[in-house]
C-alpha cells in the first residue's frame, strides 16, 4: 500500500477534506507536473479499478463542484468511461489538472461507493474499505 493511494482513498470516503486534498496536489506542482501526472494516472487506475461507468458522470461533476462546462466535466459525460478518464488524466495546463483532480477523486467516490453496496457489502479484502477514521495525532 502506497502513501499517495491511502490519501486519494481517504479522500474519495470523505475521511479528508477536499481542500486539504487540493492543497496537497497543488504542492506537488512544484516538484514538477509529473508528479501531479502519476496522481491523476493513480486516480484513473483507481476508478478503472472501482467499475467507474459512464453513468457515473452526472453524479461526479456534481459531487466535484465542477460546472458542466468545464473540460474535464465535458470529456467524463461523452464516450466510453475508460477513454475519457485517459484523457482527462492527461490534460496538461495546470488548472485543468487542478480540475482533473478534484474529478477523479469524485468518480472514484460514486463507483467505489457501488462497489461497497453490491460487492463488497458482506465483507471483503480490500485494504482501502478499512481505512480508519482520520485523527490529529495520527495524521497532525
Amino acid at each position: 500500500m502506497h502513501a499517495r493511494d491511502v490519501r486519494l482513498n481517504e479522500l474519495a470516503q470523505g475521511l479528508r477534506p477536499m481542500s486539504e486534498g487540493i492543497a496537497w496536489f497543488d504542492a506537488l506542482d512544484a516538484l514538477g507536473a509529473e508528479e501531479q501526472s502519476e496522481v491523476l494516472l493513480s486516480l484513473r487506475h483507481h476508478c478503472i479499478q472501482a467499475r467507474a461507468l459512464t453513468e457515473d458522470a452526472d453524479e461526479s461533476i456534481r459531487r466535484s463542484g465542477l460546472r458542466p462546462t468545464h473540460t474535464p466535466a465535458v470529456l467524463v459525460s461523452r464516450g466510453r468511461i475508460d477513454v475519457q478518464l485517459r484523457k482527462i488524466a492527461a490534460l496538461t495546463p495546470l488548472d485543468e489538472r487542478r480540475k482533473s483532480f478534484r474529478l477523479l477523486v469524485a468518480v472514484l467516490a460514486v463507483a467505489d461507493e457501488r462497489r461497497r453496496e453490491r460487492s463488497c457489502a458482506g465483507g471483503c479484502g480490500h485494504w482501502w474499505h478499512r481505512l480508519p477514521a482520520r485523527t490529529e495525532a495520527r495524521y497532525g
